[in-house]
């Protein structure tokens, strides 16, 4: 699933979502949406630099800058004149490129809405947005805790996700789409956050047990709310 978002995020068919404020960092409130990543019209990852530059840090990561700069065919460093300066510069190797892989991403984070449909007279669900996640690691690769990578408007995600089937390990001749499997909701989960004043997660009040007990207590919530309604 995920070479399939990054590949379609890179062709500018998905529009990405910062997890954060992209001015201030440590506002973390990405699942509402509001910092959108946007390339020039028309453009994408492979046209657009400044919007490659930028995404690109939502996708993998730059290894260090080289210190010592290319050797030219005469064996000495390579230079070359500034455009912008008209200065004479070193010419460094590119710095190394790692990609986020399918085998770096943990987990998905889907932002739902559960509502009660009069009309129909069942407590249904609509995803709006979904996260990939990684693990957030430090210089020596210790692991830290989990970050969202950016977050997708789900609905858009949809007309991709029809595309591409899911394989059915218990029945080959019944696939479903990836989008059948999130409709049908075909895999499983655990709330870690719902709407509150302070914005925000299980996490920051509760922890180990007490965290898989308050989100049990969360969707206990959501089964009465539709029990209060039959109730007379």
């Amino acid at each position: 699933m995920w070479t399939i978002l990054k590949t379609h995020i890179l062709n500018g068919d998905l529009r990405v979502f910062s997890p954060y404020n992209p001015q201030q960092f440590d506002i973390t409130d990405g699942d509402q949406l509001k910092y959108p990543i946007d390339p020039q019209p028309g453009m994408n990852y492979y046209t657009d630099e400044k919007y490659r530059n930028t995404l690109f840090t939502y996708l993998g990561s730059l290894g260090p800058q080289p210190t010592q700069p290319l050797i030219n065919i005469y064996g000495e460093d390579s230079t070359r004149i500034n455009p912008e300066t008209g200065d004479q510069e070193y010419v460094y190797p590119a710095r190394d490129t790692t990609w986020i892989l399918s085998k770096d991403i943990i987990q998905y984070r889907l932002k739902e809405d559960w509502f009660f449909d009069k009309e129909r007279s069942i407590l249904d669900v609509r995803i709006i947005a979904i996260a990939p996640v990684v693990y957030s690691k430090d210089d020596e690769g210790q692991i830290q805790g989990m970050r969202e990578l950016f977050w997708l408007y789900f609905p858009h995600c949809r007309f991709v996700l029809n595309n591409y089937f899911v394989f059915n390990p218990k029945n080959d001749a019944q696939w479903m789409s990836y989008d059948d499997l999130f409709w049908k909701r075909r895999f499983s989960c655990t709330i870690y956050k719902e709407n509150n004043v302070f914005d925000r997660k299980i996490e920051s009040y509760k922890t180990g047990v007490d965290a898989l007990f308050e989100a049990e207590k969360i969707k206990e919530d959501i089964r009465t709310i539709e029990h209060d309604v039959w109730s007379f």
